[in-house]
This record gives structure tokens, C-alpha cells and sequence, in this order.
């Protein structure tokens, strides 16, 4: 019953993937309020004119901490250019382990923590970490990433959007 179990929530997890990936015109980002661990507010309509990565990630996830300097460059790199990033913590990660990884990281980028899983189900109940949204200039998700992801066609997805 157990293996059944698991093997439905992946299928369900895959038909969500499924869903939110972009095969052609882009799907407007969900209306959301992102509130940092500072207490700042920004909602996806505030970062219009900014193409922005909203990275799902939780401190367990191995592949979401090797990822961080790489995000943390692409960031840095960017930024002047329009470019932001929100690093979004998993419900279930523990809210002193995020701080933790923050502060010892130095996080340049807003974090947020989804306490009540409000933000992952608005983005078509992520439930997988790393997954990450590429948000053009006018509040439309264009490129989905589950998972490691190729940096050369990132970079390349990433200019062409600052472009525009």
C-alpha cells in the first residue's frame, strides 16, 4: 500500500510538472505576494520590467545547495541589468535553517519562506526542489526548471529575455 501510495504522489507530482511546462506561448506568473525574511513585501506585479528567477529550494535539498553559488553569480552578474532573483523555502524547511543558510551564505537576493505552502501551490503546487520560474519583463513565466538545469541555455533564455 505504502510503494502505491508514493507511486501515486509521484504521478500527481509529474502531472503537475507536466502542466507548468511551457511548450509555447508563455502563462502569466501568478499574483503573488513574496514577503522576505526582513519582513519586506514584493508582489510579482512589483517586479514588472525585471526579468526575475523564483527559485523553490529547501536547505535538505542537496541539489538546491550546490546550486546556490550559481545562483548567487548569475545574481551579481545580472542584476544591473534587470535581472532578480527570490529564493522560495520549502513549507517544510525549518525557518532557523533558512535564516542559518542565508546568513552564512550571504544571500544577496530576497528569501522568502512559504510557511503556509501558499506560494508553491500558486505556482502549480510545486513539490519538488530545485524548481525554478523565469518571469519575463511583463509578468509572464517563460522557461521552467525542475532540477539541475543547463547554465549555457540559462544564461542564453535569460539574455535573450533582458533583451526585450
Amino acid at each position: 500500500m505504502k510503494k502505491l501510495l508514493i507511486g501515486l504522489a509521484a504521478a500527481v507530482a509529474l502531472s503537475a510538472a507536466a502542466f507548468w511546462q511551457f511548450q509555447g506561448a508563455a502563462q502569466a506568473a501568478p499574483e503573488v505576494t513574496f514577503t522576505d525574511l526582513q519582513g519586506h513585501k514584493v508582489t510579482t506585479a512589483d517586479l514588472r520590467g525585471k526579468v526575475v528567477l523564483v527559485k523553490f529550494w529547501a536547505t535538505s535539498c542537496t541539489t538546491c545547495v550546490a546550486q546556490m553559488p550559481e545562483t548567487i553569480r548569475h545574481y551579481d552578474e545580472l542584476k544591473a541589468k534587470g535581472f532578480d532573483t527570490i529564493a522560495v523555502a520549502m513549507q517544510y524547511d525549518p525557518p532557523n535553517y533558512v535564516k542559518n543558510f542565508t546568513d552564512t551564505r550571504k544571500l544577496p537576493f530576497p528569501v522568502v519562506i512559504d510557511a503556509q505552502g501558499k506560494l508553491a501551490r500558486a505556482f502549480g503546487d510545486v513539490q519538488l526542489t530545485p524548481t525554478a520560474f523565469l518571469i519575463d519583463k511583463h509578468g509572464n513565466i517563460i522557461k521552467r526548471y525542475l532540477g539541475n538545469y543547463d547554465e549555457k541555455s540559462f544564461m542564453t533564455t535569460v539574455e535573450k529575455a533582458l533583451a526585450s
